[in-house]
């Protein structure tokens, strides 16, 4: 449900792309680019997932590593395809996502994880009395977004409180959240640091549900992926690269109310409440960016087969040839931590 996070959910945002849509033409035009040109796809218009690439940004850090990163605009082509292709070098994707696309043959390789952890839960409106824990959405209306894990998901974390897994799902896209509010439906899946924040600016409370407190394994919400072939040509960029963007996201983590106005004033005009924007920095900073040592970007085997792997149990993930997977993927090959700088 990583995608949760973001082609459906920013709401507020209206794009000031950093690079003209006839520049991102004649990049998709060519996979040829030089080594110190980095064109980085964002998965939506720019929010607080992207804190720390504006950061690096405003503060020039790609440039004292030498680079020349391109922003591409949001397309409804997914990063994952892009940098898969050679359209993109990096960019933003979601453990979920990912794990679909690599299972599938793409040649991608999450390289920094800005969000360490699920930032994304279950949401029901606050008044409903009838639903205080998961299983009592056994038989009530899912508001969701088509995502291939989500209802699979959903169930896992019923089951685990002790219901069916049974609901009735109606797609609605970014209407979800209407439709819960006006309760047309009785719950769908909300990112805490947008959504959550944005219901109780509108005067709309809502409850959540957590993941990870009913059983189910943690997830990356957020990663950052390379095409492997290029990061393999140019090792000394991708370093340098990623290094910059890990520097802009640990700015982010450890100055939140700084960062978040740097967001803002790389991006006139996109945020209609500028409070919000703040106030979902602070969430990401002070809950999901940090591992246990205060570092941002680190990555591990066991978060990577936790989530995946459920994935890949439950018979979700395809092949190159579109059949299930029958071998469980080494998940190690997924993700890498060599580009990071040292603690």
């Amino acid at each position: 449900m990583g995608t949760v996070l973001s082609a459906r959910k920013r709401t507020a945002a209206v794009a000031v792309v950093l690079v003209s849509a006839l520049a991102f033409l004649t990049g998709c035009a060519s996979n040829t680019q030089s080594g110190n040109t980095i064109r980085f796809a964002l998965d939506w218009t720019p929010n607080t997932n992207h804190t720390g690439l504006f950061v690096a940004l405003q503060e020039g850090y790609f440039q004292d590593a030498g680079l020349d990163v391109q922003v591409l605009p949001y397309n409804d082509t997914s990063p994952d395809t892009l940098v898969d292709s050679g359209n993109a070098e990096f960019g933003v994707s979601f453990q979920s996502s990912f794990t679909f696309s690599r299972a599938s043959g793409a040649q991608i390789k999450s390289v920094l994880a800005p969000l360490q952890h699920w930032a994304t839960g279950i949401a029901v409106k606050a008044d409903r009395t009838d639903i205080t824990r998961p299983r009592d959405l056994d038989g009530k209306i899912y508001a969701g977004f088509a995502d291939p894990d989500g209802e699979a998901t959903l169930r896992q974390i019923i089951r685990n409180d002790g219901g069916t897994g049974e609901f009735t799902t109606v797609t609605l896209g970014t209407s979800a959240y209407e439709a819960v509010y006006s309760g047309d439906a009785d719950f769908t899946v909300s990112f805490f640091a947008w959504e959550g924040i944005e219901a109780e600016h509108r005067g709309t409370p809502m409850q959540y549900f957590h993941y990870t407190d009913y059983g189910f394994p943690d997830a990356y919400a957020l990663v950052i992926e390379g095409n492997e072939q290029w990061m393999a040509d140019h090792p000394d960029q991708a370093r340098q690269f990623v290094q910059a963007l890990q520097r802009g996201y640990q700015y982010a983590a450890d100055h939140p109310a700084r960062a978040a106005q740097m967001l803002i004033e790389a991006n006139p005009g996109a945020f209609t409440d500028e409070p919000l924007v703040v106030e979902s920095q602070e969430m990401l900073s002070r809950e999901y960016m940090k591992d246990s040592s205060g570092r941002v970007g680190t990555q591990t085997a066991e978060k990577w087969s936790g989530y995946s792997g459920f994935l890949f149990q439950n018979g979700l993930l395809t092949g190159p040839d579109g059949t299930p997977l029958t071998t469980e993927p080494d998940w190690s090959t997924y993700f890498t931590n060599e580009y990071l700088a040292e603690p």
